[in-house]
């Protein structure tokens, strides 16, 4: 049976799914099988696993900074919202419906057997679970219904580390009340507070740590700075508001929109890493300007997203951007707002029945009442390269819709989906190539399909391409930021404090 070690919160984004990833590389690194685990994660970054269940992308980056495939045991539970009332609940990868947040109360009584037997399937295959918690264990009004917090760490018979964030400021009142908000039992599991987000000298800082002992009798594991130069994926889209937004002149210039309900951003997050890329974020018609590529994210309310652009000038700059250089990209839900029309028969998103498109792309898409979830290998189609081999691109699919082309072009023929044998044609693309959309998800993870579409965009503007980005592969940087957040971990925290939480 594994051991566990479980990391909470003072409040949302605070640095846990940050230190739990840290956590999941240091004890891979020393020879552990770790297994990530959050209960319930709220997120519109998702992932598809192998099996082709649906999971949140925070869990699948701590997986990977375990070495382990990723699982739907490490997130049984995935809550997409879909308006401010209502979200999409996923069990064990898979759709049970949409709920209102009361609706969602009383299904937790089924909900959490679930998150007992992914929790008991993990014990069976690690050595240790590293728990994430959510939001705060100190939510009164949530307390009762509790399933991703104290009542895990409960069930796990797991010790308890508090991570704070001291950027926001109020960290040694936020330490202290949560403490005390807790039950006597509850506190009892707690063994440590982490202050995160620290900038300045850390001897000002010392007075307050000895004090926060003395108060609480819980000891501080350590300090972590503001991270500066170690990159780690983003969960959602609160990160947005970090992201760079400049104007790109002299570079590469790619601008998102930013949709109002924005769903795995994390297919940028390649392209934001190489050299002589600026990649943006707007939110204002104002601030899109001439970007060598402008691309329509995915979205968790496509037909509302869609009467978004029409109704705030988007249309007039995505047509103004139709007839210059700019490439136009659209990925699953934007690729499907590029099209002529998206019906939607049995209101799987919205009460209307149908919403005109863009009309950029001939195509025409229906949602259909089953998710489509996939991992997928893929070619891409190119009438030039016929009869010679072609790079596989990876990725994975998820979405609602089944899209028809009528005159426009396929993109890609998937040849695998969930590691079975197919063919299946995905995407559209203008006779011009600037202008293209497909369901594939990640598919800038994939090396040379991203340096091809950065050369693509690099010959228009007939400027050379950097040596550095030729060189770029990004698995091998993510394993460099995990190797290097682990690093940054243990010269910040008591690890000996941490290895004595952990009976293994």
């Amino acid at each position: 049976m594994a051991s566990a070690l479980m990391v909470q919160g003072t409040g949302s984004h605070v640095g846990k799914s940050l230190v739990v990833t840290a956590f999941c590389r240091i004890f891979k690194q020393k020879g552990y099988r770790v297994a990530p685990f959050k209960a319930q994660n709220m997120a519109l970054n998702s992932f598809v696993t192998n099996e082709g269940g649906e999971m949140g992308r925070a869990q699948v980056v701590q997986a990977e900074a375990a070495g382990v495939e990723p699982s739907v045991d490490m997130n049984p539970i995935l809550i997409k919202p879909q308006s401010d009332i209502g979200a999409q609940i996923i069990l064990q990868g898979r759709v049970v419906g949409n709920y209102s947040a009361a609706e969602y109360h009383q299904y937790k009584r089924e909900a959490i057997k679930s998150v007992r037997e992914s929790y008991n399937r993990l014990t069976k295959k690690f050595d240790l679970i590293m728990i994430e918690g959510a939001g705060s264990p100190a939510e009164i009004n949530l307390k009762k219904h509790d399933i991703v917090n104290m009542k895990v760490a409960q069930m796990a018979k797991a010790p308890v580390v508090i991570v704070s964030d001291i950027d926001r400021g109020g960290v040694f009142a936020s330490l202290i009340g949560t403490l005390e908000l807790l039950t006597t039992s509850e506190r009892a599991r707690v063994k440590g507070f982490i202050i995160n987000k620290f900038r300045g000298d850390l001897t000002l800082l010392k007075p307050g740590l000895t004090f926060l002992k003395k108060k609480t009798g819980v000891k501080v594991v350590g300090v972590i700075p503001f991270l500066k130069d170690i990159y780690i994926p983003d969960e959602d889209s609160i990160a947005l508001e970090k992201k760079r937004n400049n104007s790109g002149k002299g570079e590469l210039d790619i601008a998102v929109i930013r949709l109002p309900h924005i769903s795995n951003f994390t297919d940028f997050d390649p392209l934001e890493r190489e050299e002589g890329v600026t990649l943006r974020y707007v939110e204002e018609t104002s601030k899109i300007g001439d970007p060598d590529a402008l691309f329509i994210p995915g979205s968790k309310n496509t037909i509302e997203d869609l009467h978004y652009l029409k109704t705030r000038g988007y249309v007039k700059e995505i047509n103004r951007l139709k007839r210059s250089e700019s490439a136009i990209i659209g990925i699953c839900g934007g690729f499907q707002m590029l099209g002529k029309i998206i019906k939607d028969p049995y209101g799987v998103e919205s009460s209307l029945k149908s919403i005109e498109g863009l009309g950029i792309l001939d195509i025409e898409t229906q949602f259909e009442k089953k998710k489509a979830t996939f991992q997928v290998e893929a070619e891409e189609i190119e009438d030039s390269d016929k009869g010679k081999s072609r790079d596989l691109v990876r990725g994975y699919e998820i979405h609602m819709g089944r899209t028809r082309l009528n005159t426009a072009s396929s993109l890609f023929r998937i040849k695998k989906r969930s590691g079975k044998r197919c063919v299946v044609y995905d995407g559209a693309i203008t006779k011009d190539r600037k202008v293209w959309g497909t369901y594939i998800h990640g598919i800038f993870d994939n090396d040379r399909f991203r340096r091809k579409f950065l050369n693509s965009i690099n010959k228009r503007r007939k400027s050379p391409l950097p040596e550095a980005r030729r060189n770029f592969e990004y698995d091998t940087f993510k394993e460099e930021q995990y190797d290097k957040l682990a690093d940054l971990m243990r010269k910040n925290l008591d690890m000996n404090l941490i290895y004595s939480m952990v009976d293994i």
